[in-house]
C-alpha cells in the first residue's frame, strides 16, 4: 500500500473511532447555549487554530437557519494584533486566557482546541473557563492529554498523527455546523 492509500484506509479507520454519542453531548450543549444567547468562544494553535476559526464560521454563517436564533460565536485566534500583544507583554500562555478575562460571561461556552492536549495557553484558558463557571469543551487526539480530562465536554481523535487529527477535528466542526443547518430546516 502506497502513501495515498495508506492514508485515505487510516483517516477512514480513524475516523470511524470517534465516539458519536460524544459528538451528539457537544450537539446538545451548543444548542442550549444558542437558545439562551450565551457565546461561544473558540481556541487553538497552529492547525487548531485555523479549525477554531473555521468552527465560527460554521456556526456563525453556515448554521443560520432563516427565524432561528443564530449563534454568537468568537474566535480567539482571529485577532492577530491583540493575541501578539498579549504574547508580547505578558506570554504566549497567555493569549487565549486574558482575551476571556475580558470578554466571557458565566455559562458561555470555551472549546480549546489541540492535537497533543498539552498546549500551555489552551490549558490555561480552560482552566480560567472552569473556574469562572463557563463550559468547557475540549477536541483531543492523541491520548488526550491534560485536556481531555480537564474539560466537562470531549470529543477525543485517538490517533498520534497530527494531520490526521486535525483533518477529524476539521470534519466534526463542519458535522456539528451543518447538524444544525439541516436539521432546523
Amino acid at each position: 500500500m502506497d502513501f495515498i492509500q495508506k492514508y485515505i484506509h487510516d483517516l477512514k479507520k480513524t475516523i470511524s473511532t470517534v465516539n458519536e454519542t460524544d459528538i451528539r453531548t457537544v450537539i446538545d450543549v451548543l444548542e442550549k447555549a444558542r437558545k439562551s444567547g450565551k457565546t461561544i468562544y473558540t481556541l487553538g494553535n497552529g492547525g487548531s487554530a485555523s479549525t477554531a476559526s473555521h468552527f465560527v464560521n460554521g456556526l456563525s454563517q453556515g448554521a443560520t437557519v432563516q427565524g432561528k436564533t443564530r449563534f454568537k460565536a468568537i474566535g480567539l485566534t482571529d485577532n492577530i494584533p491583540n493575541m501578539l500583544a498579549y504574547a508580547n507583554d505578558l506570554g504566549y500562555e497567555n493569549i487565549f486566557v486574558e482575551q476571556l478575562k475580558n470578554l466571557m460571561n458565566e455559562g458561555d461556552i470555551v472549546i480549546g482546541i489541540s492535537g497533543s492536549g498539552n498546549s500551555p495557553n489552551v490549558l490555561k484558558a480552560i482552566d480560567y473557563a472552569n473556574t469562572h463557571n463557563a463550559i468547557s469543551i475540549g477536541l483531543t487526539g492523541y491520548d488526550g492529554g491534560k485536556l481531555k480530562k480537564m474539560v466537562k465536554y470531549s470529543i477525543h481523535v485517538p490517533c498520534h498523527f497530527m494531520e490526521m487529527v486535525e483533518d477529524i477535528h476539521l470534519a466534526i466542526s463542519h458535522l456539528i455546523a451543518s447538524y444544525f443547518r439541516v436539521t432546523s430546516q
